[in-house]
């Protein structure tokens, strides 16, 4: 059996307005992550899923409750916990190969692990690609460089904030095969936020629906679907018709009436 990772205990996370107004981003929100899961956030904007992203990654702390990473507490950044952001955000002046290698250099152990940053430079399909600067590749590119910079440090969990948002939908397939393959290869902890519902069914192995702010959990689903998803297939369709009507997404509008 995987044990628990990650431990969120009844946190609440309030923030004050421009007005000094008390804003409440998360309200007693608890979860148990397994190691090796890959797990989505989603729900309406402003419900507290990248709030909830940015504590686990030790970038913000809540005013109540605990969030515990192998039975300790959460109390700041580690490199045991990659983040990716929506933007790639790569150093414009920097090859492919040099942003990637940027964790190992802040780290102090580039020389000792330089020899992994072709393996996973070859893993995410940028072969070829080591000495381009960021304005000779793709936005889709930039993105895999992203998210290798974070694998580089091998961390436990991989927190990806919208990784795939900005780019168009043919990349966004492609990445998210790309990721696939990076989770089966590595065996990191995922925890992503999204707001494409296909995204989370074709990604996640439990996807959790938040609900509008204040953000709290109100359901966890299981995505019981065959390795290789069919975004066609009908248990992918209902999945995503019972995600859309626990959004409130999925209800049909009434048809306007005409008296002839």
């Amino acid at each position: 059996m995987s044990q628990t990772l990650i431990d969120i205990q009844h946190t609440v996370r309030v923030y004050h307005d421009t007005n000094f107004n008390p804003v409440t981003a998360l309200q007693d929100v608890s979860l148990e992550i397994q190691e090796g899961e890959f797990i989505s956030f989603i729900g309406p904007s402003g419900c507290g899923k990248t709030t909830l992203l940015r504590l686990i990654a030790g970038l913000d702390r809540p005013q109540s409750g605990r969030l515990l990473i192998d039975g300790k507490e959460i109390t700041g950044p580690s490199y045991e916990r990659g983040y990716i952001f929506q933007q790639a955000a790569l150093f414009p002046w920097a090859t492919v190969y040099e942003n990637t290698a940027v964790g190992l250099r802040a780290r102090g152990v580039y020389a000792e692990k330089k020899s992994s940053i072709q393996k996973y430079i070859d893993m995410i399909g940028l072969t070829g690609f080591e000495k381009s600067y960021p304005h000779e590749i793709s936005g889709g590119m930039a993105q895999r460089v992203a998210i290798i910079r974070s694998l580089i440090n091998e961390p436990k969990v991989l927190l990806l904030d919208e990784p795939l948002g900005s780019l168009d939908a043919f990349k966004r397939i492609e990445l998210q095969d790309q990721l696939i393959n990076i989770w089966e290869k590595t065996g990191a902890t995922m925890v992503m936020v999204t707001h494409d519902v296909d995204e989370a069914i074709f990604l996640s192995s439990r996807i959790v629906i938040m609900t509008a702010r204040p953000g709290r959990i109100s359901n966890i689903l299981d995505v019981r679907l065959k390795k290789n998803r069919d975004r066609t297939s009908d248990e992918f369709i209902a999945l995503r018709k019972k995600i859309l009507e626990e959004l409130h997404l999925g209800i049909s509008r009434p048809q306007p009436e005409y008296v002839i």
